[in-house]
């Protein structure tokens, strides 16, 4: 072999031998794999850790929902599914097929969708005597919408209604004015929420026709009546007023004696005479009384004068303000009214509506409110999630975006009406210093829907004098 054959063996074996050290060296390199591998175990026992939050995250995960929701409640549990397939029925003084019976219909939708729950109403126009039977049977709905907060009170005072103390104060107190909560509350038991209502110290007139004329909106009670003074020196009657009904003739002026008596005397006052602790025949009711009387009773200040009021459909009393010149140019009623006005009237344009102004700056601005609240008669989460439901303004979206009523929950915004109307007489209530539900629905049914109407249309009619019809009327209030 020669030098360089020889050199050239070293060099391969110098190389094979490095290879073959290389390959020596990688076990060290594995058994340090083994610690990396060991450690590993550890990651992945921290990893089902991990796996535990993550459950306890998708709990937390509610289904976006058109409403808000009182937290930890049943409502909550509902649109996690946990009632799906149940249903609820509620009953109440409308039929389902009626206006108000689709605005329910509409305002449920988001309830139901949200939480696969079933909203069955029931309701219907017999309402006051089929639900005591309903209850006395043993068959009570799960839900009732009352319009008539005595009728809720006698089920309370009974037992047969559940409070609602499952909902939170923090919550009930976001949702709503205190006054709405005091009619729900009987003998210190909140026992329902409110619901929906509407408006009516108010006083309507012809837009146009106002505006040409330069009259002014009157601020309190003597500028209502200068005003009224001023239509009748420029030749025209100022009211348009009709209190004919059938048989329920007459409430419309018990709606004006109780808006005189929130203005002329303390709300402790009405609140006695609404409980039959201050009789009728009182100074404050008297006053009252012959406050809208004395322009009721002046021909000069009423579209037919005084013998025309009784015979007059109090539906068609306000069309007087649309003839061209008008017939009248004042009209008191609450904001459904507008419905009784000549198809293709628009609001800001052929009438306008302003607050019936106080008499006695003593008691503020009061407004007087009718409308419904909503009870619970049997106790299952899914009634409570309604319950919940309808504490919220969403609840009563029908009516907010079709009309004719309005929301009782402060919560509700003006881009949920579908008209300037109702949220400008939402927004009058809310301004207001105190309100009143009207008086003749909390007085028992005999006085309130029978006497107080038919004396109080005697009155007007001229057949009787005041001190008779008082004292009727306190005659036949229940002892």
């Amino acid at each position: 072999m020669n030098k360089k054959s020889l050199l050239w063996s070293m060099i391969s074996l110098f190389v094979l031998a490095s290879i073959v050290l290389a390959a020596c060296g990688t076990p060290a390199a594995t058994e340090e794999a083994p610690a990396a591998t060991e450690e590993a175990p550890a990651a992945t026992e921290e990893a089902p850790a991990a796996t535990e939050e993550a459950p306890a995250a998708t709990e937390e995960a509610m289904p976006e929902v058109s409403f808000d929701y009182p937290p930890g409640g049943a409502l909550e549990a509902a649109i996690k599914g946990e009632y799906t397939g149940t249903t609820v029925t509620v009953d109440g003084a409308f039929e389902g097929n009626d206006p108000d019976g689709v605005k329910f219909a509409e305002s449920m939708k988001a309830f139901e969708e949200a939480t696969g729950i079933t909203v069955n109403y029931i309701g219907n126009k017999e309402f006051e005597g089929s639900i005591a039977i309903r209850v006395d049977a043993g068959d009570a709905p799960d839900i009732v919408d009352f319009p008539q907060p005595g009728l809720f009170a006698s089920f309370v005072r009974s037992g047969d209604i559940v409070p609602v103390d499952f909902i939170s104060d923090e919550w009930l107190s976001q949702q709503y004015n205190p006054g709405w909560r005091e009619f729900n509350t009987v003998d210190g038991v909140e026992a329902g929420v409110m619901h929906r209502y509407s408006g009516k110290s108010l006083v309507w007139y012809p837009k146009k026709a106002w505006d040409a004329a330069g009259y002014q909106v009157p601020e309190t009670w003597d500028d209502l009546v200068a005003l009224t003074q001023q239509i009748a020196d420029d030749g025209d009657t100022a009211w348009c007023i009709g209190i004919e009904s059938g048989a329920a003739t007459g409430w419309v002026a018990t709606d004006w004696t109780e808006d005189m008596m929130l203005r002329t005397t303390s709300l402790e006052n009405y609140d006695a005479w609404v409980a039959g602790d201050l009789a009728f025949d009182s100074p404050e009711v008297r006053k009252a009384i012959e406050t809208w009387s004395s322009v009721w009773f002046n021909d000069a200040f009423v579209n037919g004068g005084r013998s025309s009021i009784v015979s007059t459909f109090f539906g068609d009393a306000p069309g007087g303000m649309f003839n061209d010149p008008p017939n009248c140019w004042l009209h008191r009623q609450a904001n459904f009214i507008t419905s009784f006005f000549p198809e293709g009237t628009v609001y800001g344009e052929d009438y306008g509506f302003f607050y019936l102004p106080p008499v006695d700056p003593a008691y503020g601005k009061p407004f007087l409110v009718a409308g419904d609240l909503v009870a619970m008669f049997n106790d299952r989460p899914e009634v409570r999630a309604l319950m919940e439901y309808f504490t919220t303004p969403q609840s009563a979206s029908g009516w907010l975006e079709g009309g004719g009523a309005i929301s009782a929950h402060q919560t509700a915004t003006q881009d949920m009406y579908g008209s300037d109307l109702d949220y400008g007489v939402s927004q009058l209530v809310a301004g207001a210093t105190s309100f009143r539900f009207d008086g003749s629905d909390l007085m028992p049914g005999e006085v309130g829907a029978g006497t107080f109407w038919s004396e109080i249309s005697s009155y007007v009619a001229g057949s009787k004098d005041l001190d008779a019809a008082l004292q009727a009327i306190d005659a036949s209030w229940p002892r």
